[in-house]
Parts: C-alpha cells; structure tokens; sequence
C-alpha cells in the first residue's frame, strides 16, 4: 500500500494527493495533525532516509526552534524534536514500494508511477 505522510492543509500535500487522484492511483494519507507520529514511523523514515534529507528547515516550525536545538538537531535531539512537532519533516512523505520519497514533483510522481 503507498501512503502520503502530511498535514492537510499543506499546499504540496494538496497537490501530490490530487495528481495521485486524478491519475487513479489509491493511496493512503496519513495526518500528522489527526493521527500522532510514533517512534516507529519516525524510526522507519530515518532508516529510509537521513535528517537532512527529511528536515524542512524552510518551515515556520523550524524557524521558531530555539537556536540551541537547531544547533544540534541530529541523533536524539532530532527525534524528539520531530516527535513533538512532526512539521518538521518535509511534507508530503510518499511511502511506495519500500521507498521514502520526499516533497512533490509532478515530473518525478509521473516517472514513479510509471
């Protein structure tokens, strides 16, 4: 089963889960905001990817980190950084066919569901 990882009112969300639709491919859609990020899932995204890949130091979040935290946001400060505020991770998440896939592309959905 593919899944999409987010918050619903995140604009890439939006737009990754409509292609998906429009080009009829069932997915599943996880809401950082209705559902909590457990230490699993979280765990299984680092082992699919890295801190930096999976950061959105773009975000509002992030800029309102304390700077110590952001200092050293790897390792165990991360994880409980992300845990308590999943925002940070760049949105949307795509889980598909063992693979973590980050942000949205229209370019790069369409070679990856092709």
């Amino acid at each position: 089963m593919t899944t999409i990882y987010g918050i619903n009112n995140c604009d890439k969300v939006k737009k990754a889960l409509a292609w998906l639709k429009e080009h009829h491919h069932s997915v599943s859609f996880y809401d950082f905001k209705k559902q909590p990020l457990t230490t699993a899932l979280l765990t299984e995204f680092i082992s699919l990817s890295s801190w930096d890949a999976l950061l959105n130091k773009r975000s509002t979040t992030y800029r309102n980190l304390p700077q110590d935290i952001k200092d050293n946001l790897t390792g165990d400060v991360a994880f409980k950084a992300v845990l308590a505020q999943p925002t940070l991770l760049k949105r949307p998440l795509l889980h598909h066919k063992g693979q973590l896939y980050l942000g949205f592309k229209e370019k790069d959905y369409q070679e990856l569901f092709n």
